[in-house]
């Protein structure tokens, strides 16, 4: 693979639909896996197995559907698990069967009560099954953001010696700094005989709010996937935000890395996503959240107005938004208003300005925000005409 490419595995239909009340049916997870597949995503986790027969159907369904893809199914390191993983991809073009188990000592000895040589060989097993099955198997180091890094590496490197051709190094509590986890991620490139025969991959929560920075750390310092979902969707605060990574590559060409994203096309993605999940997105949401290009002070909106970058680093138009909005508030000084009036028919000249400001800013101050109506019946009380000069 190219050494600056960046691969991107989509688990919205997998760890996005552990969220509560978020549950699709069969037919929305394959228009969403379609979506994702126009997106440009390069591996879909389509779901889990084992976990019910409508998610077998479901994975079943998408590998059908799926062409261009690789289909993922996850897979505790159970052999029923990587079997029924197994079985639900048997129709997809590019399988991959997604297994692992915990690695650190909170999941070694608490959750799982076993050891470390058990779970080791556990891992081993596991691979060696999944391998049995498809060419592509990712093994998963559940809570390796926590897990000691000479024993990682020992895991890791018996799973590569197995087949594993990924390894992801899951930050599973979102608990890890982005120098900590970055410095993870390089002592593993560095430490694990065979590494260059896997690809080593991100898989971080938002606990702390860092899960962006953490997958953006972890490429900086030698992975080459980033496992995400669309509007940051997911376990408990959310997983890694697709759209964040993407335009953060794309918008630091400084950072020399690649991706398969069709980012025109991010907008639309997050509206489906959101629509069919039923899960609104936060107004202030980067990138895809309805003010991330809107402006309502006035010193940003002259600006902007004049020239766009002066408060926009990325042209909404490249992420599917068709423009920025200027929104009439309080804030909003003599330009805002001139510009939205001159956007519904309105040239004011400088006296005809003064009066509508005037008039504008007793209405802004009485509401919210001002719309286009408002405007309109100020220009009627001012006697302004359209296209007037």
């Amino acid at each position: 693979m190219a050494e600056n490419r960046i691969y991107i595995f989509d688990t919205t239909l997998r760890d996005g639909e552990q969220v509560p009340g978020c549950k699709l049916n069969t037919e929305q997870k394959i228009e969403i896996a379609h979506q994702l597949e126009a997106l440009g995503v390069d591996i879909i986790e389509a779901g889990f197995p084992i976990s019910s027969p409508g998610d077998f159907k479901s994975v079943e369904a998408i590998s059908r559907a799926v062409k261009n893809a690789t289909v993922c199914g996850l897979s505790r390191a159970v052999s029923k698990d990587i079997e029924t993983a197994a079985a639900a991809l048997k129709y997809a073009i590019r399988p991959r069967i997604h297994t692992g188990i915990g690695t650190s000592e909170m999941h070694i000895k608490f959750k799982l009560k076993s050891t470390q040589e058990a779970i080791l060989e556990r891992s081993v097993a596991a691979v060696k099954l999944a391998k049995s099955f498809v060419e592509d198997v990712e093994f998963y180091a559940e809570d390796a953001g926590r897990t000691d890094n000479e024993y990682l590496a020992r895991v890791l490197e018996a799973v590569i010696k197995a087949g594993a051709t990924v390894l992801n190094i899951p930050d599973t509590t979102g608990y890890c700094l982005p120098e900590e986890y970055g410095a993870k991620i390089r002592y593993l490139k560095e430490n694990v005989k065979g590494i260059h025969k896997a690809i080593l991959s991100t898989h971080c929560h938002n606990d702390l709010g860092l899960a962006t920075a953490n997958s953006i750390a972890g490429i900086q310092n030698g992975a080459r996937q980033i496992e995400c979902t669309i509007n940051g969707i997911g376990e408990r605060a959310g997983n890694t935000s697709l759209e964040e990574v993407v335009m953060i590559m794309r918008q630091h060409p400084d950072l020399a890395f690649e991706t398969g994203i069709k980012t025109p096309m991010i907008y639309q993605t997050s509206r489906l996503v959101s629509e069919r999940m039923g899960m609104p997105v936060q107004p202030n949401k980067a990138i895809v959240g309805a003010n991330a290009f809107a402006h309502s002070s006035g010193i940003h909106q002259d600006g902007v107005i004049k020239k766009r970058e002066t408060y926009e680093i990325i042209n909404p138009l490249d992420v599917g938004v068709d423009h920025s909005k200027i929104v009439l508030t309080a804030r909003s000084g003599r330009a805002a208003v001139a510009y939205r009036a001159k956007n519904i028919g309105y040239n004011l000249t400088k006296d005809q300005l003064d009066k509508v400001y005037a008039q504008f800013l007793e209405v802004a101050d009485s509401k919210k925000e001002v719309d286009d109506s408002d405007l309109n019946h100020i220009m009627a009380q001012q006697k302004i005409g359209v296209l007037s000069t």
